[in-house]
């Protein structure tokens, strides 16, 4: 029985250290582009467009970064990462807030065609944004908040998907304990701010990133309603760096640029990485 018991360990030992380096290997894969997209960013350009290209960093990591915070095709990159920023937080903030307050009163209010009505917002998850592209630039036009945050914000926020998913975090919470809160007398806002809203908590951080990361990537949107350069997002600052015809790309600023944009969306998802994987697999609710 010992013999055997210590043949499983030693086999599921092996099968431990494997998978390990399976994932280094998976990681490396993965890191590697980002690696060399860092380290274009610190050298000049002769020595990117010269094979071959260098794995390690050069001297040129101030003067690159510098560049590119400061210069931009129309605008300074800093000001399209502030506009990003602006337009992610209120996509992901507006999305969970719509969504936290539509799914309540689908689940704890009773009316007429309840879930009618909550089909109806499910269907539209069968709607690519590009269907409903069109009428929505006439109704955005039509209100003047082309060229605005409100523009780039509001036709995004309403989110079909995080209704869903509240809908049915908030199906999984006791009876009893919104008996126990009637009982003594909580209001249903009440009841949602005191013990709905913190019991989501997990569910909101793990929304928050997602959406974040939705709203940051967003391009088609930001390019159709947008004809200031002072409001264009980095995602479309990216792209307008690319030259057209003969010109010469600056590799190293674009590189930099690219950075400058992958650091945002990282520190959400690290900063709220503890959150975020609680919310996806916590089953305690």
């Amino acid at each position: 029985m010992a013999i055997q018991i210590s043949g499983m360990v030693e086999r599921r030992g092996a099968g431990l250290w494997l998978t390990h380096l399976a994932m280094i290997a998976g990681v490396l894969l993965i890191f590697f582009p980002i690696w060399l997209a860092f380290v274009a960013s610190t050298v000049t350009q002769p020595e990117i467009v010269r094979p071959p290209m260098p794995l390690w960093p050069g001297d040129q990591f101030v003067e690159n970064y510098t560049a590119a915070l400061l210069s931009g095709v129309n605008v300074p990159v800093a000001v399209m990462l502030g506009n990003s920023l602006i337009m992610a937080v209120g996509i992901a903030v507006g999305k969970i807030i719509i969504s936290l307050l539509s799914a309540f009163a689908i689940v704890y209010f009773r009316f007429p065609a309840r879930n009618l009505f909550f089909w109806l917002i499910f269907l539209t998850l069968m709607l690519p944004v590009e269907v409903r592209i069109v009428p929505t630039y006439e109704v955005i036009a039509g209100f003047g908040m082309l060229n605005s945050y409100s523009g780039l914000i509001f036709p995004l926020i309403a989110s079909a998907t995080a209704t869903f998913l509240f809908r049915q975090f908030f199906l999984t919470v006791p009876d009893e304990l919104v008996e126990a809160a009637r009982v003594d007398g909580a209001r249903p806002m009440r009841f949602f701010w005191d013990i709905i809203l913190p019991m989501s908590r997990t569910n909101i951080a793990a929304l928050f990133v997602i959406l974040f990361i939705y709203g940051w990537n967003q391009y088609l949107w930001p390019l159709l309603i947008t004809t200031d350069p002072s409001m264009n997002t980095i995602v479309m600052g990216i792209k307008q760096m690319f030259p057209s015809g003969d010109d010469v790309a600056n590799w190293p600023v674009i590189m930099a640029t690219s950075i400058l944009a992958m650091i945002p969306p990282v520190v959400v998802v690290i900063s709220m990485q503890k959150l975020f994987i609680r919310g996806l697999v916590d089953s305690e609710k």
